[in-house]
């Protein structure tokens, strides 16, 4: 698809998202889902980009032409973009967001009724009435038929709400000091507020949003500055949200990034003794590292892997009758309270967890040791197909026989080809890796 990638629409804004773009891709979207409508009413959420007030403005546009009346709520985590959506009974959900990447750029998620993410085959009817002129055209509106546009404040609470009703009602936060690092996002006012609220004494950064510093050297994607502050302070845990809330990254009491694959394993045993663990099993991607599978197979658990994206992870979840499930890079899934990454919610699964052993994080959120496992990404002019890089099969032969696990893609988001190898062994890794940098930079100049 020329629009779609791996996670909506995104791009730079004012260059491949448009306001142009944005106000033909919302009037393919409100067609496409006029055909199924019940109450002719769309949710429109943002982050805190200075590129939303133009891109906001022109998707209501687009979306009002075609008859649909829009609820505009302002800044929200994408999570709940996902939950207001069907709990207010909406045809669709918008989220503007280019999610952790810089304020430059922004994107189009949309939801269904149900507040599930689209599937591939509901993006590419969508694709194709955006680049259809015939039914851009006879589908706009005239006079009564035009819709309407509200803002509305107060949804905020229902959010909060939600979310709160997640945390076992016998718990308290009131014995921790946790650090909350809401990188200048859509989260600034609610994830504060939630965990104030249960009780926890709350030291917040990067909560004073002004367009252009969401996820500037701060959130999930840059730790360092919170893993300092916990352990200046002497808090419990550290919490780091990206711009649109639907990742987690957690910095125990030491001031140690927590791996993914960690947190995914430690929640996943806490759950199956809390007699939460629908299916016995846990989705992960293949990104994650085979230690998280053999931890997870020693407790009776299988892991189910699934392609790179949480709204893939969410389709295995489904077909395996299993209810959690998780990326590595921090979208943490919990079917029974969100049906998408909700950074929020796993947060206070993850202080759940930690109050009812009675240990700290360092020992609670450490369960296994990882296997080496080494990550590169790579810049390219052009995705070339890898089926079509002569050699590739043949270079990847020789490391599988020395027990290496690999996994090459380009990036759904991004010009960029990521090349990840794990094994047993560090050296053979760092080998690896350095052998395949090199191949791709000469097949790929």
């Amino acid at each position: 698809m020329k629009l779609f990638g791996t996670d909506g629409v995104r791009g730079k804004a004012g260059e491949f998202l448009s306001a142009e773009v944005a106000l033909r891709l919302a009037m393919a979207a409100g067609i496409y889902f006029r055909k199924h409508s019940t109450t002719n009413k769309i949710l429109l959420g943002k982050d805190t980009r200075r590129s939303g007030y133009m891109i906001e403005n022109a998707l209501v546009s687009g979306l009002t032409a075609v008859g649909y009346n829009v609820i505009q709520i302002g800044p929200m985590p994408t999570p709940a973009i996902a939950f207001l959506t069907e709990s207010m009974r909406c045809d669709a959900g918008i989220m503007l967001s280019a999610s952790h990447n810089p304020f430059e750029d922004n994107g189009v998620k949309f939801f269904n009724h149900l507040g599930d993410k689209l599937q591939n085959s509901c993006e590419k009817a969508i694709e194709e009435i955006y680049f259809d002129d015939e039914i851009i055209k006879s589908s706009q509106c005239t006079g009564l038929d035009i819709g309407s546009s509200k803002r509305i404040d107060d949804v905020i609470g229902r959010y909060i709400v939600h979310i709160k009703s997640t945390f076992p009602k016998e718990l308290s936060l009131n014995s921790l000091r946790i650090v909350l690092d809401c990188a200048n996002g859509a989260a600034y006012k609610v994830a504060p507020t939630i965990l104030q609220e249960l009780g926890a004494e709350v030291i917040t950064l990067n909560n004073t949003p002004n367009g252009y510093n969401i996820n500037d050297e701060c959130g999930a994607l840059h730790p360092n500055k919170l893993s300092k502050i916990v352990h200046e302070y002497r808090a419990d845990i550290g919490i780091a949200l990206d711009g649109d809330a639907d990742r987690l990254v957690v910095v125990d009491e030491k001031g140690n990034v927590v791996d993914g694959d960690k947190l995914i394993g430690a929640l996943s045993v806490y759950l199956k003794g809390e007699k939460l663990l629908k299916g016995d099993g846990c989705v992960a991607t293949v990104m994650s590292n085979q230690a998280l599978e053999d931890y997870l197979k020693s407790h009776g658990i299988k892991l189910y892997r699934a392609d790179v994206g949480d709204k893939y992870v969410l389709d295995i979840m489904k077909k395996e009758g299993v209810n959690f499930g998780g990326e590595q890079s921090g979208h943490i899934i919990f079917s029974d309270v969100a049906k998408t990454g909700d950074g929020l919610a796993s947060a206070l699964q993850v202080l759940a967890m930690m109050i009812k052993s009675g240990k700290k994080a360092s020992s609670v959120l450490n369960p296994f040791k990882l296997y080496p496992q080494v990550l590169k990404n790579l810049k390219v002019e052009q995705k070339i197909p890898l089926s079509e890089i002569k050699g590739l099969d043949e270079k990847l032969d020789e490391l599988r026989k020395k027990g290496l696990r690999d996994l090459i893609r380009y990036s759904g988001t991004e010009n960029k080809l990521r090349i990840l190898v794990e094994g047993k062994n560090q050296k053979d890794v760092d080998n690896a890796i350095e052998d395949l940098t090199s191949f791709f930079r000469k097949t790929l100049g």
